[in-house]
């Protein structure tokens, strides 16, 4: 059962490195996506720009400011040190061209509706004048008849100008609720390829407005993610340690400075001591009692065992080895281990 368990450890390590990983692709995958759109509202708008003199349009601004701020994006995506203030620049520019790609759309699309009527167009109704003979772009004028149902009335045109005398007024020259003329036109159909650009523009900033929203509320949730390394980290290997009689257990035992200190008061003592005496050896008469022994020898006749049936002074007391024990040393105890047994790990 134990694999399991180190696969899902590792699959906990690596959740948040796939997460982040996840993250960042998709904000850049949105930020490009951001960007190419951001693009094709410059490409669109510019070509309506350029279409006509008179009538004007607005839908290439906000490409400016999404595709500035798309690239910020993206190059905040690739930075690491300065990320963050990158991305903040990028939020910034991408909101600002979100506000102005609502207003640009409101714009061409109040323009398109209600200020170009494309029937006299698509009808063939409208005329188009070129040039006089001989005279350069824009520096002719000429006057053109144009009939409504009270009578005729004239009308003053440009050079290159698609004029609709079914949209003029004679009765009201300065009002006129449609346009009447295309000024700086190659033909009539310039108009209408005018008037489905402007829609063009209307569903691709109202798509920008979407997606930039979506590219900010990404690209502020990725700035505050911090980097993680790709790869998890091996689990290290155990510790392989060789047997030292003075340093295997080094590492187990508590150090000096975490031992608490002895009490001043009196404890009782328990002193078991394997010493021996050094005894000078002395000549045994011949008639002498057999049965006489040294005093070590009952030393060591005595069994290891047997505690002291009382407490020593508070003064100290002498021990037969020759030490002098204190009230405050601590409690010795005999070795219990061979020269050449093991001790137990938790032993110090």
């Amino acid at each position: 059962m134990q694999p399991p368990a180190v696969q899902q450890t590792a699959t906990e390590i690596l959740d948040p490195a796939a997460q982040y990983m996840r993250r960042r692709r998709t904000a850049l995958w949105v930020t490009i996506s951001l960007l190419s759109l951001s693009m094709v509202v410059l490409a669109v708008g510019l070509t309506s720009a350029t279409q006509t003199d008179n009538v004007p349009v607005a839908g290439y601004y906000p490409g400016i400011t999404l595709s500035f701020g798309a690239f910020l994006g993206i190059v905040g995506i690739h930075l690491l040190e300065n990320r963050r203030p990158m991305l903040i620049a990028a939020i910034v520019f991408i909101s600002i061209g979100v506000i102005t790609s609502f207003f640009c759309a409101i714009v061409d699309g109040v323009i398109a509706a209600e200020f170009i009527d494309k029937r006299p167009l698509v009808e063939d109704r409208c005329d188009f004048y070129a040039s006089g003979s001989g005279y350069a772009y824009d520096s002719y004028y000429t006057e053109v008849t144009c009939r409504s149902f009270n009578g005729a009335c004239k009308l003053k045109v440009k050079s290159n100008t698609c004029y609709c005398c079914y949209l003029y007024n004679c009765e009201s020259p300065d009002y006129h609720a449609h346009y009447y003329e295309f000024t700086g036109v190659g033909s009539c159909w310039d108009v209408i390829h005018l008037y489905r650009l402007l829609w063009a523009n209307v569903v691709l900033n109202v798509s920008g407005v979407f997606l930039g929203i979506i590219t900010a509320a990404l690209l502020g949730a990725y700035k505050d993610m911090n980097p993680t390394p790709l790869m998890s980290p091996s689990p290290s290997p155990l510790p392989h340690i060789l047997y030292n009689p003075t340093q295997h257990y080094a590492g187990f035992c508590p150090s000096g400075q975490a031992l608490p200190a002895y009490p001043n008061y009196p404890i009782p003592m328990q002193h078991y001591s394997n010493y021996q005496a050094p005894s000078t050896p002395q000549p045994v008469p011949e008639g002498g009692p057999a049965s006489t022994s040294c005093p070590s020898e009952e030393g060591q006749s005595q069994p290891p065992s047997q505690p002291p049936t009382q407490p020593p002074s508070q003064g100290g007391s002498q021990e037969p080895g020759g030490y002098m024990l204190t009230p405050n040393a601590p409690v010795l105890y005999g070795s219990s281990y061979g020269p050449f047994e093991k001790p137990p790990p938790y032993a110090c």
